[in-house]
């Protein structure tokens, strides 16, 4: 049975089509998918993202202990500020994208996605064990919701005095939005501006219901995950259990900027990943703009004159760009007359650089 989150009450007075996503009941659209998209480019979306699993580390070496938990360098980070980052297992393959932030000197909160947040506990909590640090599940505490879009700032800045224009990409600052308190995050999923807030479980309805009323004036729009899906293959964002898996390293991705070698100590799948920074991955991950109005979708075969060269992760048409787009993973050396095998059809397709999106900033 799906579990509901704090805001299900809401979601179904707003007419929301439900779906199961992760064993979680979640919103899927309100009304139009396409209208909610165009709110978070052109004004502001509110999401209800409160599957996503928190786990707090702390202690005196919490740090280092995600040093060697993670592949980045948590312990350098600066209270306030957060990073994206992976789990990887001892061959290097992606059990989790992560965003880490840093709370307080000896406090960390690892923010895991819905369907991997009790093996990402478990993992945590295992590796940790030599260290002075303790590891928590918080999740069933908070909720998350998130204002996204180029009008965010100025919506959120009518529920709180916080120095919203002050805060950075990737960053978070302790706040009072609409008398309620709050973690205020520089971070989302969407290629745009905007903010994410982690609240007590009991004040995301009134919170939701603030932020709807606030933003009314401004355009902002609910939205639900196929939006939320859309604007994150537009922005290049990789999804777990799409472009990232267990049979893929931080480097088969392309993300292997976030493994640093360079730190204290050992981590785990270090000499896994050692093994193979150097190489060039069999496949890499490119972006198909179709030339045609049929879509490529996840699993259908990339071809080179008739022959599977790829295989492509997500796709979906594109609202920004007016065409059908996909994220793929194609052989290094297939870079041109390419097309995506719809139903036995070969769909030409163009090869670019991703993300397809980038907002003016």
């Amino acid at each position: 049975m799906s579990r509901p989150t704090p805001l299900r009450d809401v979601h179904e007075d707003l007419g929301a089509t439900l779906t199961d996503f992760a064993g979680w009941l979640m919103p899927l659209r309100y009304g139009s998918e396409s209208a909610e998209h165009r709110a978070v480019r052109e004004a502001a979306g509110l999401f209800d993202l409160s599957h996503m699993g928190e786990i707090f580390v702390t202690g005196p070496q919490a740090g280092e202990a995600l040093d060697y938990a993670l592949v980045g360098h948590l312990s350098a980070l600066t209270p306030g500020r957060a990073r994206y980052t992976m789990i990887v297992n001892e061959r290097g393959g992606v059990l989790d994208d992560l965003i880490v932030y840093r709370l307080g000197d000896e406090e960390f909160m690892v923010v895991a996605n819905a369907s991997n947040c009790e093996m990402v506990a478990g993992e945590l909590t295992e590796r940790a064990r030599a260290y002075d640090a303790a590891v928590e599940d918080r999740s069933d505490q908070y909720a998350l919701i998130a204002v996204q879009g180029p009008r965010s700032q100025e919506i959120l800045a009518t529920l709180t005095d916080a120095d919203l224009a002050g805060l950075k990409y990737y960053a978070g600052l302790p706040g009072v939005v609409d008398g309620r308190r709050a973690l205020i995050a520089r971070t989302g999923y969407t290629g745009e501006d905007g903010f994410e807030l982690f609240v007590a479980a009991q004040d995301a309805v009134p919170l939701w219901h603030a932020l709807m009323t606030a933003g009314e004036p401004h355009g902002l729009k609910p939205a639900g995950l196929s939006s939320r899906d859309t604007l994150r293959l537009e922005a290049g964002m990789p999804l777990y259990g799409n472009e990232l898996s267990a049979a893929l390293t931080p480097f088969d991705a392309g993300l292997g900027r976030v493994v640093k070698f360079d730190k204290p100590g050992d981590f785990v799948g270090r000499q896994a990943l050692e093994a193979v920074k150097d190489d060039q991955p069999r496949r890499r991950l490119v972006g198909l703009v179709a030339r045609t109005r049929r879509v490529p979708r996840h699993g259908y075969p990339v071809t080179k004159d008739g022959v599977v060269v790829g295989e492509v992760t997500s796709g979906a048409p594109s609202q920004s760009l007016g065409k059908p787009i996909a994220m793929a993973y194609v052989d290094a050396g297939a870079d041109s007359g390419l097309a995506v095998d719809i139903r036995g059809s070969q769909e030409p397709m163009d090869l670019v650089e991703l993300p397809f999106y980038r907002r003016n900033k």
